[in-house]
């Protein structure tokens, strides 16, 4: 195999083009990706990005003096793939060959049908400039979407003083994935800031003909706002695969270790849907820690070489000055105890166990025992017969 193209230049392209040569591959790797920038870390942008605390140079993956021998090919997006002849084309009509194509293009946010100005998405550099000119001291925020990307937000929006208010469902991430205890604890640390949280609602639509003027419940109730952030959700980006002939279901459908069912076609990060050998399903999984450290395992299927199944996800979010960590899988039948502290004074720690194994365990404020915890933990077993690609 004498070259690769990854489609896809943020942190997942950047790793999988770093596995590469961490395992010794010296062919040519060529890097697309739709955006202008060179790989960046995107966590930061709802943080100290928005205040100014950090900078772009401050948010690059590649370090100082790294030299992965990349042909960078940037601010032009994919348009097909044809995975027999490992061709990719580009929206200008280039198009690009290769022995092998990593697919990492990740994901977009849900939007609305209509956005008016002063509504914003969190993805991008671009996206973080543009809400970073509106958080204006006094301006009335509303983040719809109780997620984790959300709450970051509002709770930055709220330090540089902005009246903020959120906007959540049961269907939210937090809610959905850790359960509602851990949900509550973590809105309490948001009231607790000056931070309003509203739960248990859906939004129907935005208001405002040219500016955003607020948001409609489906109740009829309407809130005013200044400026809106969504943050309901993601889409993977695989609308350029569409004549490709690959399955699309819920995202790239691979394997368990990224292999497609067209030979020398991978697929890896939150744009991908692996197999999950413990459920037996497909399903994207967006945990940054998964996009950062899954590519090193379909790079490995790519040339050949076994790594084994991906380690427990690890999440660290900052929350209203307080650090939630979380670590292992959840699949939604784990029964979940409090050990320690409470959702009350901000120091919860909560473990999840299927049966009598500890799965998983999420901590507010708890790294020692979270760190315990982990050591400890059971991975789930493996449902035998599950089904790849192909």
């Amino acid at each position: 195999m004498d070259s690769v193209t990854i489609v896809g230049a943020g942190v997942v392209g950047h790793a999988s083009a770093a596995a590469l040569r961490a395992h010794g591959y010296t062919g040519r790797i060529t890097v697309l990706g739709s955006e202008r920038h060179r790989p960046y870390d995107r966590p930061p942008l709802g943080r100290g990005f928005l205040t100014g605390q950090t900078t772009i140079g401050e948010l690059a993956l590649e370090a100082a003096g790294e030299d992965l021998d990349v042909d960078w090919r940037l601010g032009v997006a994919a348009a097909a793939l044809d995975p027999a002849a490992h061709r990719v084309t580009l929206a200008n009509g280039c198009t690009v060959d290769a022995d092998a194509v990593v697919i990492a293009t990740g994901s977009a946010a849900r939007r609305f049908d209509t956005m008016p100005r002063g509504v914003h998405t969190l993805r991008t550099v671009e996206d973080a400039l543009a809400l970073r000119e509106e958080l204006l001291p006094g301006a009335r925020m509303i983040v719809v979407g109780s997620g984790v990307i959300g709450l970051e937000v509002a709770s930055t929006a709220r330090e540089m003083g902005l009246d903020v208010t959120v906007l959540g469902s049961t269907t939210d991430a937090l809610c959905a994935t850790f359960g509602r205890t851990v949900a509550d604890a973590v809105f309490g640390l948001h009231e607790r800031r000056g931070i309003t949280v509203r739960t248990d609602l859906r939004v129907a639509d935005l208001t405002g003909p040219g500016w955003v003027s607020g948001v409609r419940l489906t109740t009829g109730e309407e809130i005013g706002a200044d400026v809106v952030l969504l943050d309901i959700g993601a889409v993977p980006l695989v609308g350029w695969l569409g004549d490709s002939g690959l399955d699309l279901r819920g995202g790239v459908v691979a394997d368990a270790a990224g292999a497609t069912a067209s030979p020398g076609i991978v697929a890896v990060g939150d744009c991908a849907a692996w197999l999950d050998p413990f459920s037996g399903t497909h399903h994207r999984i967006p945990h940054w820690s998964d996009t950062r450290n899954r590519p090193a395992i379909a790079i490995a299927a790519l040339l050949g070489v076994h790594l084994g199944a991906a380690a427990p996800a690890l999440v660290s979010s900052a929350q209203a000055g307080a650090r939630v960590q979380f670590a292992g899988r959840l699949h939604g039948d784990e029964l979940m105890t409090v050990e320690a502290g409470s959702g009350d004074t901000g120091d919860l720690l909560a473990v999840y166990r299927r049966g009598e194994q500890p799965v998983a365990v999420l901590g507010i404020n708890q790294p020692v025992r979270v760190q315990e915890w982990q050591l400890r933990l059971t991975a789930p077993t493996a449902v035998t017969g599950a089904s790849a690609p192909g």
